[in-house]
């Protein structure tokens, strides 16, 4: 059986399980651990790294864990269900569920296992600061709920972090840990989580969201700078002239989305003259319906990006790496020092405040996806020169696996695989995520 994610990674596995409860999962996995046979935990199929894809063994689809109940402040939801779904019956209650990654449909059991954040992650965090629970499947059966504030039982070593505002790149070690936040981010390496509860906010009141388009890129940057500290901004986005024509958009030299709750028109009148912004072609609107619209213009970069590479017969070559924010004029700096030699297509988008610019090749021919190939590896440690991460919302997977090695000490990465061994000593789970199979 043939498996594919988003960016057009494929891989094999001998069958497909599609459990409908703990018990199913349990002996799928009690028996696969017993036999040494690879799981993969299969989604919506949303990811771009290769994660979600098998290397033989079983595929586990969870696609049939859809519970779903609201309750004041708290949502309890299966793996299963899609994250608009999650969106939309928070919305109807009256309240929030605040992470927003690009893809809307992709099923919450992702969005755990890679600890996704998105456009407004700039207010509100990544998907770890919402989680107040999760029920998890382990490689050996075993079932747990793991509240928040329950302590990991073993001693790790501590792992370095970046001085990034997102990451996510390898487990985050440190003694005393929450369970919680081991089982965020793991990609699918040391349990199947099959159930969470997401902390809910109230509803925001009044949000003004616009599309702001500029002459040029140099004046973006300047108001990146300017803005980042504006109240109650929960959104900046940046996207650039390439970008725009690639979903047609208007004829300009880059563009910036903003998100703000309780926001002052006026201001916003002076803010886009003093950064010198094409005010009359810019978009404003405070109705859902307008902030619905600006979304799908966002939306549809990485969509038209995933379309363009399939129809050309490649995978997509896309950076998720993020810097401190002081720097990120620098980082972009190193991306456009290369593209301007570089004969493909390309596009540079996305989560601007904090530092977090993904970069997308679309490589028509072999010579432009090995250049582009060398670009991932160097832009990587330019990334880490900066003092930044190789991952910041997608995970790693099986694509960017070695990538570790450029951010981690032998030490640090050893300190993770011992975890690994603890919780899955014969490395059933998402085998090939993250680290090399041992044996292999």
């Amino acid at each position: 059986m043939i498996f594919e994610d988003a960016s057009g990674y494929t891989g094999e596995a001998d069958r497909l399980e599609k459990p409908s409860t703990p018990e199913e999962v349990s002996a799928i996995l009690a028996e696969s651990s017993a036999a040494g046979t690879p799981v993969t935990i299969a989604g919506a199929g949303t990811g771009v790294t290769g994660g979600a894809v098998p290397a033989g063994g079983i595929v586990l689809s969870l696609e049939r864990f859809r519970r779903l109940e609201i309750a004041p402040g708290e949502a309890r939801a299966g793996a299963g269900l899609l994250l608009h779904e999650l969106q939309a019956a928070a919305r109807k209650a009256g309240q929030f569920y605040a992470p927003d990654p690009t893809h809307n449909a992709a099923a919450l059991g992702g969005t755990i296992a890679n600890n996704a954040s998105g456009s407004r992650s700039f207010r509100y965090g990544s998907t770890r600061r919402h989680l107040k629970s999760l029920l998890v499947a382990f490689a050996d059966g075993t079932v747990r709920e793991l509240p928040r504030g329950e302590c990991i039982d073993f001693d790790v070593a501590a792992v370095r972090r970046p001085a990034t505002t997102k990451h996510q790149a390898g487990y985050q070690l440190a003694p005393g840990m929450e369970w919680v936040d081991l089982i965020c981010g793991s990609e699918g390496t040391l349990g199947v989580v099959l159930e969470a509860t997401f902390q809910l906010l109230p509803a925001p009141g009044e949000r003004l969201s616009g599309v702001v388009f500029f002459p040029a890129e140099e004046l973006a940057m300047d108001a990146i700078d300017a803005w980042r500290g504006v109240p109650e901004l929960c959104m900046l986005e940046y996207v650039d002239a390439a970008s725009l024509r690639l979903i047609g958009g208007p004829a300009a030299g880059a563009a910036l989305l903003v998100e703000q709750e309780h926001p002052d028109e006026d201001a916003w009148l002076t803010r886009l003259d003093e950064a010198g912004a094409l005010a009359e072609e810019s978009w404003f609107g405070t109705a859902e319906t307008e902030r619905e619209r600006f979304r799908k213009f966002r939306h549809a970069l990485p969509e038209k990006v995933n379309d363009t590479v399939r129809r050309r017969g490649y995978m997509k070559m896309g950076t998720d790496y993020a810097v401190p924010v002081a720097r990120h004029r620098e980082m972009l700096a190193v991306y456009r020092e290369s593209l301007d030699g570089y004969p493909g297509d390309a596009v540079v988008y996305g989560h601007v405040g904090d530092g977090h610019l993904h970069v997308n090749m679309m490589p028509a021919n072999d010579a432009e996806k090995e250049q582009a190939w060398g670009f991932m590896h160097t832009w990587a440690a330019a990334a880490v020169s900066l003092g930044g991460t190789v991952g910041a919302e997608h995970g790693l997977g099986k694509r960017k696996r070695h990538l570790l090695e450029l951010m981690y000490t032998p030490a640090e990465i050893e300190a993770m695989r011992s975890v690994k061994r603890r919780l899955d000593p014969k490395w059933v789970l998402g085998r090939g995520n993250l680290f090399v199979y041992p044996e292999a």
